[in-house]
Formats: structure tokens, C-alpha cells, sequence
């Protein structure tokens, strides 16, 4: 695992500063067509290196639960990724895409509750407490590493000027944080319980978003390397354990299908936190802006000279924007060191779900270690 871990982990540290250079050196553009080359490369590895297994038992594929699944989560995220920019349920498009996401939900659960035959979700799956804990703990990690994934970038090029090669610099300490708590933690899957491990790097993750909570416009980069190194190292300690513990009761027959929603979880826990913490973050940077100006008054004597050096003035066009301008950066710090809190309580109020795990077989099956090998791709 902690081999397979260095496969995962080397793109999310070597991505940011790829992806810095690129901006910086060629253009924005070429973010996306750098995976061209990266996915011919993989389909020729596969035809290469992959042979298919045969005489393997099929399943028939559930069509029906497939499209009413695809269909709740299709609609989920345009409703999730188009909420802020439609001011929410005061928009038509939003009910809609709500009620869509409603309607195929419940079609799903239906089906998935009444069919005799083989479904998509099956529900042997859902009579384990470790893989249902397992999955929430899952989801809750997606929203963490992806939605600090959003902000901190952002942040950076915004509000302190980073060019994009600087800022995809400073992210890397954050992937070999991941990488160190994987070697650190697979010798001791084995000997300490699992449900230990995954304590310690939630709350190693906590604090590091406490930390993320004390940035501030003056800062340097030190307080964002060690805050990237912390939290990676936290969540890399709880990934191979979670994956682990939560396979471990499932039989064998639906392991592959257990990966497949955990991942899909950890996916939608991912767009789920961005969606949130965008929308947090616009709405406290307007509320914390418009308590600003508040005292941004001809008559308030702070307002006058020299208290208030050029370039800001209350009595020119410039200034008022020049000022306006900076009380909106103000604003969208306090704004994103919300969010940051906000992420540190959903990892704290994740921990309790820790209770409802059970300790994993200290030696699983090959088809177990090789399904939660997967869960991590």
C-alpha cells in the first residue's frame, strides 16, 4: 500500500507545480491539454501491461439503477456548482435541478429497495457499519482535501499576488506530507489499531486548519508550507487505515462494488465541499464587506489625514476605489479564514463516526488488499 501510495500521491505533488509552470511559462490552456499526452500514455500502458481475466463470473449490469443514480447526481451538481451564480432556490433552474436531483434519488432508492434481482447498489453493502462509517468518514476527507484544495490557490494569486509558478509551489509540501504519513503508517497497520491511526490524523488535520484559520495579508510563506505539510500528513494517515477498515467486514463478491461507491463518495464529498465553501466564502466576503464600510465615514476623524495616507481618500474617485479595493481584499481574508474554520469542525465532527468502526482482520485476503488498493486510485 504505501508503494501504491507513492503512485497516487507523486501527481497531487507534482501537479500544482506542473500546472504553475504552465500558466506561468505558456498559458492557462495548456492545464488541460498536458493530459492528452498523460492519457495516451496511460491507455498504452494498459494494452500493454493489463491482461483481462478470464472466465470470470459477470454480473448483469443494472441499467435502470444506473440512469436514476446518474441522474440524482448529475442533478445534484448543476444544482451544487450553479447555486451561488443563481442566487439559489430564488432561481427557477434551481428548483428544477433540485427536484430532478429529488426525483431520481428517490427512483433510485425505490429500485434499490424493491428489485429481486441484482442491483446497482447492492444491499449487503449497507449491513456493514465499517463500510457505511467508513464511507461518510470517506466523503468527509473528499471535502477536506479537494475544498482546501480550491481555496488555497485562490487565496494565494488573489490576495497576496502569488504569480501561478509560486503558487503551485507552496502547494507541494502538502502531497509529501501524504507521502510520508503513507510510509510512516504501513508498518504499523499491523500492529497498532486502526482506528488509532485515523484519530491521530484527523486531529492532525484539525489542527492544521486551526492553523489555517490564524493566516493573515501579511503573512509569509511559512505559515502556509507547514500548514500544507501538516494537513497532508494528517489525511495521508487516514487513508490506507479508513480503506483498510472499512473493506474489511464486506464479502468478497461485493468488494469491487464497495470500492466503487467509496470513491464515488470521495468524489462527490470532494464537489460537495467546493460547491459549500464557494458559496460561504462569496457570501461572508459581501456580509464582512458591507460591515467594513460601515465606518468608512467623512465624518469619522480615522478617516481624515494622516490617518489615512494616499492612496485612499474619501474625496476622489481614485482613493474611493483605491479604498474600496482593500477593504474587499479584507473582507475575502476574513471570508476564507471562515471557510478554514469551517473545514477544521466538519473533521473534528467526523471523528465520533469512529465509534461505529470495527477492528479490520490484521491479515485480509489478497482480493481485499487489492480492492483497497483501488479504492485509492
Amino acid at each position: 500500500m504505501a508503494v501504491f501510495g507513492m503512485g497516487t500521491i507523486f501527481g497531487p505533488i507534482m501537479g500544482p507545480a506542473l500546472g504553475g509552470w504552465l500558466t506561468y511559462e505558456y498559458s492557462w490552456r495548456w492545464v488541460f491539454y498536458i493530459n492528452v499526452p498523460v492519457g495516451v500514455l496511460c491507455t498504452l500502458g494498459i494494452l500493454v501491461f493489463y491482461r483481462q481475466t478470464r472466465y470470470v463470473h459477470r454480473e448483469s449490469f443494472d441499467f435502470c439503477g444506473f440512469l436514476t443514480l446518474s441522474l440524482g447526481i448529475g442533478a445534484l451538481q448543476l444544482m451544487l456548482d450553479r447555486g451561488e451564480l443563481k442566487d439559489w432556490f430564488h432561481s427557477s433552474e434551481i428548483w428544477i435541478e433540485a427536484t430532478v436531483a429529488g426525483l431520481g434519488f428517490y427512483l433510485f432508492t425505490v429500485h434499490t429497495v424493491t428489485t429481486d434481482g441484482r442491483s446497482f447498489l447492492n444491499r449487503d453493502l449497507l449491513k456493514s457499519a465499517n463500510f457505511l462509517a467508513g464511507t461518510a468518514l470517506m466523503f468527509c476527507g473528499g471535502l477536506i482535501m479537494t475544498g482546501t484544495n480550491a481555496l488555497v490557490p485562490t487565496m494565494l494569486q488573489n490576495l497576496m499576488n502569488y504569480p501561478a509558478l509560486t503558487t503551485g509551489l507552496v502547494a507541494m509540501p502538502r502531497g509529501i506530507g501524504s507521502m510520508a504519513a503513507m510510509f510512516l503508517v504501513a508498518p504499523l497497520i499491523t500492529r497498532v489499531d486502526n482506528r488509532l491511526i485515523i484519530l491521530f490524523g484527523l486531529l492532525v488535520t484539525s489542527a492544521s486548519m486551526w492553523q489555517m484559520s490564524q493566516f493573515s495579508l501579511q503573512m509569509g510563506m511559512a505559515p502556509v508550507v507547514i500548514a500544507g505539510l501538516l494537513q497532508g500528513f494528517g489525511l495521508g494517515c487516514t487513508q490506507v487505515p479508513l480503506n483498510i477498515i472499512a473493506l474489511s467486514t464486506l464479502p468478497r463478491h461485493i468488494m469491487t462494488q464497495g470500492t466503487a461507491i467509496r470513491s464515488l463518495m470521495r468524489n462527490l464529498g470532494g464537489s460537495t465541499g467546493i460547491s459549500i465553501l464557494v458559496a460561504a466564502l462569496a457570501q461572508n466576503t459581501q456580509v464582512v464587506h458591507a460591515r467594513l464600510v460601515e465606518g468608512l465615514r467623512p465624518d469619522n476623524p480615522l478617516m481624515q489625514a494622516p490617518y489615512l495616507a494616499a492612496p485612499f481618500s474619501l474625496n476622489t474617485p481614485s482613493g474611493m476605489a483605491t479604498l474600496n479595493a482593500e477593504v474587499t481584499r479584507q473582507a475575502a481574508m476574513v471570508a476564507y479564514i471562515d471557510d478554514f474554520k469551517l473545514i477544521m469542525l466538519i473533521a473534528l465532527a467526523s471523528i465520533p463516526l469512529l465509534l461505529l468502526l470495527r477492528g479490520a482482520r490484521r491479515q485480509p485476503p489478497p482480493a481485499a488488499a487489492i480492492a483497497t488498493a483501488a479504492a485509492d486510485d
